[in-house]
């Protein structure tokens, strides 16, 4: 078995469309719109997604909706990063928001920080050696 993708429901998909690409660095891989059925997705990943062994994010407009409940079951998504402080200045500069600066995780020695996207879904950055 193999994660394939992941789905979140947004509240614009141009603007997230935007986020992901410009401020995080993904592609965009495709576009589907089903204007019968109300909903518009994008799909982006690092490298070519599914296609290089890489998970995808499919983003879900549904139309009319802008806004969501994100609830409390929901987490994060996770990325790794070669260096989590350059991360998070490269996503400030491009106007993200950085919600919790590169540091050590509690209790260990990973370091790791935190960004939201505009619907407000929170973002893990993890420092990995590439």
């Amino acid at each position: 078995m193999k994660l394939l993708h992941t789905m979140l429901r947004v509240g614009d998909l141009e603007r997230s469309v935007d986020f992901y690409t410009r401020v995080v660095g993904m592609n965009l891989l495709r576009r589907t719109e089903r204007p019968e059925q109300k909903y518009s997705l994008a799909f982006v990943a690092f490298g070519q997604g599914n296609a290089d062994g890489n998970a995808e994010l499919e983003l879900t407009y549904n139309h009319g909706v802008d806004r969501y409940d994100l609830g409390t079951a929901y987490g994060h998504i996770a990325i790794a990063v070669a260096d989590a402080a350059d991360a998070c200045r490269r996503i400030r500069e491009s106007g993200g928001k950085v919600t919790r600066e590169a540091g050590p995780v509690k209790g260990g020695s990973t370091v790791i920080a935190f960004v939201e996207d505009p619907d407000g879904y929170k973002i893990e950055l993890i420092q990995r050696a590439s």
